[in-house]
């Protein structure tokens, strides 16, 4: 029997997931394995998410509560390798030794640390810069054929097929496949309070948590930013409040955003926001449901991770063995 092409993605533990993770990410991670053309590896990518400021002794706490919010969202242990990043030295061992044939000049020239570094202006460190690499290193290590990227990643993807062609170029053979990208269409959720932004964790006020109770779902759907009009219609530029509602509506509807428009032309802006507010406590339902019975269980998630990563090291090991002894470590 054919061996299934690997996919690989991984999320950062840097805080409780909004509605803008879960459509850009996790529901797309949970579709993918149970299409079941994959043999997916999910995990959790928290060496990544120290470039970022935080608290040590929050960090635990979120990478278990993101574990959780993988299990309650739908992947299964049983049919996706889900596993801790650090428990996986391979990743960073690979990433220092392909940061030695990685040019600056591509490092330099991607967006997200021009835009990472002109956010935390306190804290531009060299993780920011190699970060890459890092994902490189992610990627590279599993013989991964697939990665789902939305529009903003493909940089990173493209300088992870560049460092496995320079790396099968200067050592031989064919150590690294290039990985393709899988595009997903990842809507752009925005700001409840301010739509010309998009959702973000540092503005609690202003997100549709996953795990969210129903009133406060009400709560900041009602206060959610429109406009001075009445009339329900699908317009980013003239209606963006109202557009990024209607676009919530839509994907998790799988409708069109107009096709929502049309459905409540009729009706006014607070019923609107009523029939919303419904729906997406009713979708969120079941995961809040299943996250408070795992969160109730913390060493059953650990377990979980430890498994995983277990089996994600058993492949990354070998690949780890290869690479050393065509760098000249290893005999």
């Amino acid at each position: 029997m054919a061996t299934k092409p690997i996919l690989v993605s991984g999320m950062q533990p840097s805080g409780r997931l909004h509605i803008g993770n879960y459509l850009g990410a996790l529901k797309n991670f949970v579709e993918l394995q149970d299409f079941g053309d994959y043999q997916c590896y999910f995990f959790i990518a928290d060496l990544h998410s120290m470039t970022e400021p935080y608290e040590p002794s929050e960090k635990r706490r979120q990478i278990i509560n993101l574990t959780a919010d993988f299990l309650a969202a739908g992947i299964d242990p049983k049919k996706s390798v889900v596993f801790l990043q650090s428990l996986v030295p391979a990743h960073s061992e690979l990433a220092w030794i392909l940061n030695t044939i990685t040019p600056m000049g591509e490092l330099e020239r991607m967006t997200q640390f021009k835009d990472k570094s002109a956010r935390q202006e306190a804290n531009v460190n060299a993780g920011l810069f190699t970060y890459p690499v890092l994902m490189a290193a992610d990627i590279l290590l599993y013989g991964t054929r697939v990665v789902p990227v939305g529009d903003d990643q493909l940089q990173h993807l493209e300088l992870t097929r560049t460092v496995a062609r320079k790396f099968n170029t200067r050592f031989g053979g064919t150590t690294f496949m290039e990985p393709k990208g899988l595009l997903t269409k990842t809507p752009r959720v925005m700001s409840l309070k301010d739509p010309s932004k998009k959702m973000s964790k540092s503005q609690p006020e202003s997100c549709l948590f996953l795990d969210d109770e129903p009133e406060e779902i009400a709560a900041k759907i009602a206060r959610a930013v429109t406009d001075s009009d009445t009339k329900i219609a699908y317009d980013p530029e003239k209606k963006p409040g109202l557009s990024n509602l209607l676009e919530i509506y839509a994907a998790l509807t799988h409708l069109e955003p107009e096709a929502v428009a049309k459905e409540f032309s009729g009706a006014t802006y607070a019923e609107f926001k009523k029939k919303l507010t419904s729906l997406v406590s009713s979708y969120f339902a079941e995961f809040r449901a299943n996250k408070k019975k795992l969160m109730a269980k913390p060493n059953t998630l650990i377990k979980v991770l430890e498994s995983g990563s277990k089996k994600a090291a058993k492949v990354a090991d070998v690949k780890m063995a290869e690479v050393k002894k065509k760098v000249g470590l290893r005999a």
